[in-house]
């Protein structure tokens, strides 16, 4: 399956299989600083990037979003003063599937 940052997502519709544990446990350590959260029952993947400042916070949420756009797959981001939040799931299968963890990877190898 390669390495995720170099993949790209695929179209996901509603029924298409989740992520298996199998497959989260292969793909963790391209993605060892992300969490797996359960919201409203529904799995996603979570990490908390640091920055100096807000501007700093808000130039690299502008980079997830330019992200996104291109893949047009689209996180749940937060920016505080000095963080960001980011977390991926997919809002039609409700839960986690591939293109997550590869948005997790490229969202990791953005310049910070």
């Amino acid at each position: 399956m390669g390495k995720l940052s170099e993949q790209r997502c695929e179209v996901c519709r509603v029924g298409a299989p989740s992520a298996t544990e199998e497959e989260i446990a292969h793909f963790q350590a391209q993605i060892p600083d992300w969490e797996i959260l359960t919201v409203d029952g529904i799995k996603r993947l979570s990490r908390t990037y640091r920055f100096r400042n807000f501007a700093e916070a808000l130039k690299f949420t502008n980079r997830v979003g330019e992200l996104a756009e291109a893949e047009g797959h689209h996180p749940a981001i937060v920016t505080e003063w000095g963080k960001v939040t980011v977390q991926w799931w997919t809002h039609k299968i409700k839960g986690l599937h591939h293109n997550d963890l590869i948005m997790a990877a490229k969202t990791d190898a953005l310049p910070q």
